[in-house]
């Protein structure tokens, strides 16, 4: 299975590797022609507003809305999924607008309120270890969204059809199941 990690800003090697140790082969993504050759593209974490203006500047929404309809799975972590978001608190502006949910940015407070935790996630057998940095949060979901987890009764992952998102970095960890889990939905895809 062949996952593309979008590689305008974030933790682009750390995903890389991740799908590597999950089983996949992880490759950068900086142009949309190779959005062809994919199985599935994950959007990192990073800053939001920024991974959407850089989006928009090299032709990449329409290519991952493009993607996304010939049912190919995304998968956005942190920044990744507020960029998937159709819903975002303050009135701003969505940027690919796939997954139906509205999403409050920095939900967690600042680079300092930064923390790690080991959460529950639906489909994953033991905790996984979350690192939150800066985290959005996910604060509605539409009937067809299925929450994979909370932490303190706020929902920080979710699953739409061949969408998945998560407000933490499951990269930043040595725990690969997340990305496991996205590769499972790629080969499902196929």
């Amino acid at each position: 299975m062949k996952i593309g990690v979008l590689a305008l800003q974030g933790a682009v090697a750390e995903h890389i590797r991740s799908i590597g140790l999950a089983g996949g082969e992880g490759v950068a993504v900086k142009r949309t022609e190779q959005l062809q050759e994919l199985d599935g593209l994950i959007i990192p974490g990073g800053e939001s507003t920024t991974i959407g203006k850089l989006m928009r500047k090299y032709g990449f929404i329409d290519a991952v809305r493009d993607f996304a309809g010939h049912g190919k799975p995304l998968f956005g972590t942190c920044a990744g999924l507020i960029v998937l978001a159709e819903r975002l608190e303050g009135g701003e502006e969505a940027h690919l607008g796939l997954m139906n949910m509205t999403v409050a940015r920095n939900a967690f407070g600042r680079q300092r309120e930064s923390f790690e935790t080991e959460l529950d996630v639906k489909g994953i057998e033991t905790p996984l270890r979350a690192v939150f940095i800066r985290a959005p949060l996910i604060k509605e979901v539409g009937q067809n969204v299925d929450v994979l987890s909370t932490y303190k009764g706020e929902i920080v992952a979710a699953k739409q059809d061949r969408l998945l998102v998560s407000s933490f970095h499951p990269e930043l960890t040595d725990d690969y199941r997340l990305h496991g889990l996205f590769l499972d939905m790629a080969r499902a895809a196929r």
